[in-house]
């Protein structure tokens, strides 16, 4: 019988990506979403580790299956790292990826390329109904572009220049991206207990 993995996520774009990059395992993927009565768990956490592992864990326990989260930060040095934890929410508590990507470049105005170095993070997270938990981190390095550039992708994919240029992430095909994501990096550190939950339902 095939086995369930909840994708611990309400969007789309990520479900999608997340489906991409993994391989065909026997694993049947149901985004949270799709549970009735499931909700969003609070991404209230100091750091990627605690937001990935608190979803992943609440939506083991709604769903009493197997379920796996993320969560994504840009790192910008020439903020300090930011906005970090907080790029969802960087303009706002409901802020559209639009008005994040324009305070993004409101913030780095006038910075020249080799002051707009930054890295997409991402950790994903794996529990069990039980709570037991994988966690892993992957990182892609880049820039920040003086302006939106490419029709791909999401959130500040239009801005992020991969290692440093030609190409922003929104210039890349969903193959191309999910070949060097750090979404895809992350995912791939979780494959051996994938296939161990595929496999024996344990990891």
């Amino acid at each position: 019988m095939e086995k369930a993995l909840v994708i611990a996520t309400f969007n789309p774009h990520k479900l999608l990506e997340i489906s991409a990059i993994l391989p065909a395992l026997p694993l049947q993927l149901r985004a949270l979403s799709g549970f009735p009565g499931a909700a969003p768990a609070a991404e209230d956490g100091a750091t990627l580790e605690e937001n990935a592992s608190a979803k992943a864990r609440a939506a083991a326990r709604f769903t009493g299956l197997w379920a796996l989260a993320d969560d994504t930060g840009l790192e910008v040095d020439a903020l300090g790292g930011g906005p970090g934890v907080r790029s969802a929410r960087y303009a706002g508590e409901r802020a559209s990826p639009a008005e994040n990507n324009a305070r993004l470049l409101a913030a780095l105005a006038g910075l020249p390329p080799e002051k707009r170095l930054a890295r997409f993070a991402c950790v994903t997270a794996l529990a069990s109904p039980s709570g037991g938990l994988s966690v892993s981190r992957g990182v892609l390095e880049g820039r920040i572009a003086d302006r939106p550039r490419g029709a791909e992708g999401f959130g500040y994919d239009p801005l992020f220049e991969v290692g440093g240029g030609p190409r922003t992430l929104a210039e890349f095909s969903a193959a191309e991206k999910n070949s060097v994501s750090h979404r895809a990096l992350a995912l791939k550190g979780l494959l051996p207990e994938l296939l161990r939950i595929a496999r024996y339902g344990i990891i």
